[in-house]
């Protein structure tokens, strides 16, 4: 969530046929944790665990979030 203009790093679990580091906000289910991430994760269901960045509004109106790094 964006407090105050400062983009904070969240864990999620991320759908995602090919890894891209511009991720739509409708392709990002924030979790509270690490653990939570990976333990929803199905990586053969292109789901995949990761540290994001965000949401920040592209020049298109969109949400966006940015890969920080992939967990799994």
């Amino acid at each position: 969530m964006d407090r105050g203009g400062v983009v904070q790093e969240r864990f999620a679990v991320v759908y995602a046929p090919k890894k891209k580091k511009r991720l739509p906000a409708s392709c990002v289910c924030l979790v509270d944790s690490e653990q939570a991430a990976l333990e929803a994760s199905s990586p053969d269901r292109h789901r995949h665990a990761a540290l994001v960045a965000g949401p920040s509004t592209s020049s298109e109106s969109q949400q966006l979030y940015y890969l920080v790094r992939w967990l799994n």
